[in-house]
């Protein structure tokens, strides 16, 4: 469960969501499984209690110490400190408070997020997207793992995932029904047809195609596409690169993002940024600093100005 860990640093596995969406069930699973258990005592801090309670057993046999929180000041750096120095533990487990915004959390200057994973229960998802939206993005942003439970009944996951990764694009999803995991997407659904000599990227279609074509790179590897987008350069870029993109909301007017892939085109270097253009070209999967790893790169076939785009990016 997460990477090596330092021993000057208080590992901390932050585990989060709404209100019964499942995180003490998977706090017991995670602390059943052989690969938890480790030397040392576990401090498990518990911000708000559902319906489950953890069982005593468990508890004893894991070494786990309960510390149960109702108020965001019982979480501050010194309150945090005093637990450390009460129970002694190796790591840290927190189940946070889905209504407490998790920018709010700081962590004594020893103690670090080694992990941090987010349930979600998409029977609710869309009235927390409307009414809650900024708690759910500042509980996904920072998430390696998004658990989508309690998907039965529910046909558009495509969107819904869609959604999640505009939230945070690097973030693994996995959407479970009563059966288990749900490996099963299909191109169909795709607003494009990913078969076409060109595949054209319509406006309202270009965050669909961002995402997906970051989830999914292998689908695009080959294949050429035309978009219209706006220009970013930087002089850190090589020389004949650019970054068309489009700016998208994820939570709030004021939470604005540039989502857009490097480029190769001979005329990058006539363009400024907030030029606009529309852009012909096929893509590859490559190496990127900026991406830390692999990712789409794009090689123009084609580059022209071309009219703005007022709207902002849709992800549905």
């Amino acid at each position: 469960m997460g990477p090596l860990i330092d021993d000057e640093i208080m590992p901390v596995f932050l585990i989060n969501g709404f209100l019964e969406a499942g995180k003490t069930e998977f706090l017991s699973f995670t602390m059943e499984q052989d690969y938890f258990q480790a030397e040392g005592k576990t401090l498990l801090i518990v911000c708000e209690e559902g319906e489950n309670e953890f069982d005593p057993g468990l508890l004893k046999e894991t070494r786990t110490c309960v510390v149960y929180v109702d108020d965001l000041a019982q979480v501050s750096p010194e309150r945090l400190t005093e637990l450390e120095l009460l129970h002694n533990p190796e790591r840290v487990l927190i189940e946070w408070n889905g209504m407490w915004n998790q920018n709010d959390l700081k962590l004594p200057a020893d103690w670090m997020i080694y992990q941090q994973i987010t349930l979600v229960d998409m029977s609710t998802f869309e009235l927390y997207v409307k009414n809650m939206k900024s708690l759910l993005v500042s509980m996904v942003q920072g998430s390696e793992l998004v658990i989508c439970n309690r998907c039965d009944g529910i046909e558009d996951l495509e969107r819904y995932k869609r959604m999640i990764k505009s939230m945070n694009t690097k973030c693994d999803i996995v959407f479970e029904d009563e059966n288990g995991e749900i490996n099963e997407w299909s191109e169909e659904d795709l607003p494009y047809d990913l078969n076409a000599d060109v595949v054209e990227i319509s406006p309202e279609a270009y965050g669909i195609w961002y995402i997906d074509c970051m989830d999914k790179p292998e689908r695009y590897v080959g294949k050429v596409v035309e978009f219209t987008a706006m220009v970013l350069k930087s002089p850190n870029f090589p020389k004949n690169y650019f970054v068309p993109g489009r700016m998208a909301m994820t939570c709030c007017a004021d939470d604005m993002t540039f989502l857009g892939y490097v480029c190769k085109a001979k005329e990058a270097k006539k363009l400024s940024t907030r030029q606009w253009v529309k852009v012909r070209a096929k893509i590859a999967l490559e190496y990127w600093q900026d991406y830390q790893g692999e990712g789409p790169v794009l090689y123009a076939e084609e580059v022209v100005l071309a009219e703005p785009i007022d709207e902002v990016v849709q992800f549905g």
